[in-house]
C-alpha cells in the first residue's frame, strides 16, 4: 500500500505454506467530519474484477523475463454484464456474460515486442519495457467513476534469491562494479534471480445451485523454470492467487497462497493497493493501481478482513499492513532520484513466533526513540519505559549522513534506492488504534475484521530525516 507522511520537524521469508483469505472493504481518508474512500473501488464492492500482478526480482526490477510467459506484468479486467430478467421463464437460463479488457496477448507481450498502441514505447531493456507494459495494461483496465480514474488491485510477488557475482542491484541507489558485502543472501547459482513462470485462470462467471452469478478468477505459478506443475507440487516453489465474490457482504475474497522450496527459500506475496501514478512503495517510475488518493498521516484508516489458514513457520513474517513510503531525508517528496529517495516501511508482524530482536542488550535493532500515545518520545535506553517488545526490528536508510549511534544500515540492494523499515508487532501500545493486543491476535483460528487508525500509528513511528536550514 503506497502513502505518505505528513513531514514534521525488508527482511522477508515465507517459510512452507502460507495461506491469506482477504476481503478488503475500505480504506479511507478522514475529511472534516467525514470518511472519504481513497479507493477506485470502495469496499470492493464492484461486480467486474480488476486484479494485476506483478513480479520482481531481490532489488525490485526484472533483471531478466522467464521463458515463455512475456513480461512480468499481467491484469485481469473483466466487466460482467447481467441483463434484466423480465420473463420468469427465462430465470433458470443462464443470463450474465462476461467481457474481457486485456487479452491473453495483451498478457504475453515481451521484451522487444510492439504494443497495439502506439501511444506506448517498446524497449529492449526487461526493466523499462516492464514499466511501459504496466502502464499499457493500465489504460486497458482504467474505470472512471469519479474525476479521477483507476485500474486495478496488485498483486506483488518477489524473489528474495540475491546473487552477489552480479551487479543487476545497486548499492542503496548507486551503480557498483562489484557486490562487497558480508551479507549473507539465498542463491543456488547462475539463473538464481529468475522470474516465475506464471499461468492464468481467466476470469469467468460462476453459478451458484441457486442461479446466484459473479466473477471468479486467479493467477498461479512457479519459481521453479523447470517444472510440469501439471504433475504437482513437490519440492518446488508455488503461489497462486484467486478472487471471488463474498455473497453476504458484495466485496471480494482473495485468496492467497505461498510455498518456498530449497531453490527459493525467500519468497514475497502481497496484496497491494497501489497509487494510481507516481512512485509507488519500492518504485522509482510511474506506476498504476487504485489508490486515487494518497492517504496522508494521521488522517486515514484501513478496514480489512482476514483469515489465516496456514502459517510459515518461526523463519517467516506475515502483515496484517505494510504501509511503504517515499519521502528524502530533508523532507521533500521522492521525484525519481533513486541517489536521494528513501522508500518507507512500516510492517506489523503477526506471526506467533516472531520475537522482538529490539532489546535493552541489542539497542541496535530498536527506534531512537518511541512516541507514547500522549506524544512523549522515550529513548531507547530508557530500560524502564521503552516498550521493546512492541518492535521487532528497526533499520536505517544507507543515505543517512546524522544517524545516531547505535545504528544498522537497512539492506542496501533490495530496493532501487535506500530504504528504511520499521517492524512492530501485537502490543498494547498499537491496540488502541485497533491493532493487535497480543500474540496470536489474528493469528490461524482467530479470523476478524480489523478497523485499523494506521495514519494515527504511523504518525508515531520514528522515521529518519533531517532539516537543513
Amino acid at each position: 500500500m503506497a502513502s505518505r507522511r505528513r513531514q514534521t520537524g525488508a527482511a522477508f521469508a515465507a517459510a512452507l505454506v502460507l495461506v491469506l483469505c482477504l476481503s478488503t472493504p475500505s480504506v479511507c481518508c478522514n475529511a472534516p467530519g467525514e470518511f472519504v474512500s481513497a479507493i477506485g473501488d470502495p469496499e470492493m464492492r464492484s461486480p467486474s474484477s480488476r486484479f494485476a500482478l506483478e513480479a520482481w526480482n531481490f532489488c525490485n526490477e526484472v533483471g531478466a523475463e522467464a521463458p515463455g510467459v512475456g513480461s512480468p506484468r499481467y491484469a485481469d479486467c473483466a466487466d460482467i454484464f447481467c441483463p434484466l430478467i423480465t420473463d420468469k421463464c427465462d430465470q433458470n437460463l443462464r443470463r450474465c456474460s462476461v467481457t474481457h479488457r486485456v487479452r491473453e496477448s495483451d498478457n504475453s507481450l515481451g521484451v522487444g515486442d510492439d504494443f497495439p498502441v502506439a501511444d506506448f514505447k517498446s524497449f529492449s531493456d526487461p526493466d523499462l519495457y516492464a514499466v511501459e507494459k504496466e502502464l499499457y495494461l493500465g489504460s486497458l483496465c482504467d474505470l472512471h467513476n469519479t474525476s479521477n480514474s483507476w485500474q486495478f488491485w496488485t498483486i506483488m510477488l518477489k524473489n528474495g534469491n540475491f546473487d552477489k557475482n552480479t551487479t543487476l542491484c545497486p548499492e542503496n541507489g548507486k551503480k557498483v562494479t562489484k557486490i562487497a558485502t558480508d551479507r549473507k543472501f539465498p542463491c543456488f547459482g547462475d539463473g538464481c534471480m529468475n522470474q516465475p513462470l506464471v499461468y492464468h485462470n481467466i476470469t469467468k462467471v460462476v453459478v451458484s445451485d441457486d442461479q446466484w452469478e459473479s466473477l471468479n478468477g486467479g493467477f498461479y505459478g512457479t519459481y521453479d523454470v523447470d517444472t510440469d506443475l501439471s504433475t504437482g507440487v513437490i519440492n518446488n516453489s508455488y503461489f497462486s492467487i484467486s478472487w471471488e465474490k463474498n455473497r453476504s457482504t458484495g466485496s471480494w475474497i482473495v485468496k492467497q497462497k505461498l510455498i518456498t522450496s530449497t531453490k527459493y527459500p525467500w519468497l514475497m506475496l502481497y496484496l497491494r493497493a497501489d497509487a494510481t501514478s507516481g512512485f509507488n512503495g519500492g518504485y522509482h517510475y510511474n506506476g498504476r493501481g487504485i489508490l486515487k488518493q494518497l492517504p496522508e498521516s494521521p488522517s486515514f484508516k484501513v478496514k480489512l478482513t482476514l483469515d489465516v489458514k496456514h502459517g510459515g513457520g518461526p523463519s517467516s513474517q506475515f502483515y496484517l499492513l505494510d504501509i511503504a513510503s517515499c519521502w528524502k531525508n530533508n523532507g521533500n517528496p521522492c521525484d525519481g532520484d533513486v541517489l536521494t529517495d528513501v522508500t518507507r516501511y512500516s510492517e506489523m508482524i503477526i506471526n506467533p513466533a516472531t520475537t522482538s530482536w529490539c532489546r535493552p542488550d541489542n539497542l541496535v535493532s530498536c527506534p531512537p526513540y518511541h512516541v507514547s500515545s500522549t506524544g512523549e518520545k522515550i529513548l531507547r535506553n530508557d530500560t524502564s519505559r521503552f516498550p521493546y517488545s512492541a518492535y521487532h526490528l528497526y533499520c536505517s536508510p544507507g543515505n543517512a549522513q546524522y544517524l545516531e549511534k547505535p545504528f544498522d544500515i537497512c539492506d542496501p540492494y533490495s530496493n532501487p534506492q535506500a530504504q528504511e523499515i520499521v517492524q512492530i508487532l501485537p502490543h498494547p501500545e498499537w491496540a488502541m488504534h485497533g491493532y493487535p493486543m497480543k500474540k496470536g491476535d489474528g493469528w490461524i483460528g482467530d479470523s476478524r475484521t480489523w478497523d485499523l487508525d494506521a495514519g494515527a500509528l504511523s504518525s508515531r513511528l520514528y522515521f529518519y530525516q533531517v532539516n537543513l536550514m
